[in-house]
């Protein structure tokens, strides 16, 4: 096997940080390890195309892309959704979750004094619910920067990929958490304060927001566990029209506002629009015409479920690649959030002045 200067310094290098890894793991002297890894990086595996090293190098890679996606998501709006990532299954092609993990609850008895208790199937016919993929568009890297442990290289790429796949699920997540249309489960609201200066839209008013709460209680549904999720519009109607929610809004930090009317309040910026006349939805990364508006959306935590599956790294190497002498990498990360139920979810939208 022919090893050039570059590689086995490289080796070298790739050897000294998994050693201090390991060694910090395994609470034993870093040296033993290093000369491991070492002598292990000039061992051939046919099967995989490559090094030993080659399968840390790729593990590696794909840890720090979770942990960089994890870190992404954190104080966003689908912060407490019950995580069900556990029970996902499935192979690199595709990752399902059954539904039965997606909110089948049993009947309670409280206060009860007849035994046996009696038994209730849990009749939620299970269905195959398939995660989202989330793949990102190949990005040529060079040898050094592709093989190279430095945490600021490795850092750069995964930030500019999983970044991607973050804003894409957020966008995904409050499209789904979004009624598809008004009913009395899933009650769809007009704003109606006045019109903007530009006339495109009716302004929200608190007394909106009360509007929501009132068909939420109207409806039976609690009051606990509501995030209200408002779109940039909606926020910038409270701040002119409120000087105490101007005064907490300017302190508000790790993505939450503050708590008001009984909602958690969180804002986000790619809420999902509806036909202003029907209250209807639009379909997900639908361009919104003249006739559609922005809405601020309301979901129950308690009642909503997310799950992540597998993330992947895929390369091909610069040798493979004589005409162009590049490597090239991508990434694909499954995810998924959804209503457990069709009930105590809402939304209130943007009106159009008459």
């Amino acid at each position: 096997m022919k090893t050039s200067i570059g590689n086995i310094l490289i080796s070298l290098l790739l050897s000294v940080l998994a050693g201090l890894v390991f060694g910090v793991a395994f609470s034993a002297p870093p040296v033993f390890f290093v000369i491991g890894f070492f002598l292990l990086s000039f061992i051939p595996i046919p099967q995989m195309g490559g090094i030993a090293l080659e399968t840390f190098y790729r593990q590696v890679w794909e840890k720090e892309a979770v942990k960089s996606v994890d870190s992404a998501m954190k104080d966003t709006f689908l912060d407490g959704i019950p995580d069900k990532s556990k029970y996902v299954i499935g192979n690199d092609e595709m990752q399902t979750i059954n539904s039965v993990y997606f909110g089948v609850e049993p009947d309670v008895l409280i206060n009860n004094t007849t035994y046996p208790i009696p038994l209730q199937e849990l009749d939620g016919t299970p269905i195959a619910i398939t995660l989202d993929k989330y793949q990102t568009k190949v990005t040529p890297i060079t040898d050094d920067e592709l093989f190279a442990l430095a945490y600021d290289k490795i850092k750069e790429v995964n930030t500019s990929h999983t970044n991607a796949i973050v804003k894409n699920r957020l966008k995904k997540s409050i499209h789904a958490l979004a009624p598809a249309s008004s009913a009395t489960n899933t009650p769809v609201l007009l704003t109606t304060g006045a019109a903007t200066s530009d006339g495109l839209r009716k302004r929200l008013r608190w007394d909106d927001v009360v509007a929501l709460r009132e068909a939420w209680t109207k409806a039976g549904f609690a009051l606990e566990d509501l995030r209200l999720v408002l779109c940039a519009d909606h926020v910038n109607d409270l701040l002119l029209a409120d000087i105490a929610f101007r005064k907490t809004y300017a302190n508000f930090k790790n993505g939450i506002i503050t708590n008001q009317l009984g909602f958690e309040i969180r804002e986000y910026s790619a809420n999902p629009y509806f036909t202003v006349s029907t209250k209807a939805k639009i379909s997900f990364g639908a361009t919104p015409t003249t006739n559609e508006r922005q809405a601020s959306v309301v979901f129950n935590t308690g009642l909503a479920r997310k799950a992540t599956g597998v993330m992947k790294v895929y390369k091909s190497k610069a040798e493979n690649d004589p005409q162009n002498q590049r490597n090239l990498i991508a990434y694909r990360n499954y995810f998924i959030c959804l209503p457990s139920v069709q009930r105590e979810i809402g939304a209130i939208v943007s009106d159009i002045p008459a």
